[in-house]
């Protein structure tokens, strides 16, 4: 049995639409988050196993519920009141979560404050939905390295393709011959394999 969720989330939407339509109390920042998080176990956990995830925020319906009380309240914050977002794994959040940069040393690491950024996104109103899944170290380490791989998280998928690759990182993209540019970056696992060996 699916589960059902409000309509107008069927729908491509902005963040000026959803804000329009929180506003009109025909969706809720609850119904938003809780949609996010089916989609997050649908296709990122499950199905087509993205991979994009590391880790959710446990905190973050009750977050959204408080901000909905906050909106009939007080009012909003800003543009972002009520709409959740997901930060990079090295980016640090006090909320319940690991910041590791996708790094097995890291991996226990909890700040006990907020980078300026999250500070920024907070005072406008976002919820902190978890944390992305990164090249390890943001790719500090190599050149060679897979971007979207890191030891903490594994490879994270190509959504739109999931047999293409995101991307290789190269230091100079130029110095790469175009066939390979090209056999990398659009062709499926098996025809990469046929193209370059």
């Amino acid at each position: 049995m699916e589960i059902q969720f409000n309509t107008l989330l069927q729908k491509e939407l902005t963040i000026h639409d959803i804000q329009k339509e929180m506003e009109a109390g025909k969706l809720t920042s609850k119904e938003l988050v809780m949609y996010y998080l089916h989609r997050i176990a649908k296709y990122d956990q499950d199905g087509p196993k993205i991979n994009s995830i590391l880790e959710i925020n446990p905190d973050a319906i009750f977050i959204a519920e408080a901000l909905d009380h906050e909106r009939k309240t007080k009012g909003v914050r800003g543009l972002l009141h009520g709409i959740p977002v997901l930060l990079k794994d090295n980016i640090e959040t006090n909320d319940s979560m690991h910041t590791s940069a996708g790094t097995i040393a890291l991996e226990q690491n909890i700040s006990s404050e907020d980078a300026f950024l999250v500070k920024k996104l907070r005072e406008a109103g976002a919820i902190i939905l978890g944390k992305a899944n990164m090249t390890e170290l943001a790719n500090g380490m190599s050149f060679e390295m897979w971007a979207g791989y890191s030891a903490r998280g594994g490879q994270t998928i190509n959504p739109y393709g999931t047999e293409r690759m995101i991307c290789l990182l190269v230091d100079r993209v130029q110095d790469l011959p175009l066939q390979l540019l090209l056999t990398l970056l659009y062709y499926p696992l098996e025809q990469r394999q046929m193209l370059l060996f």
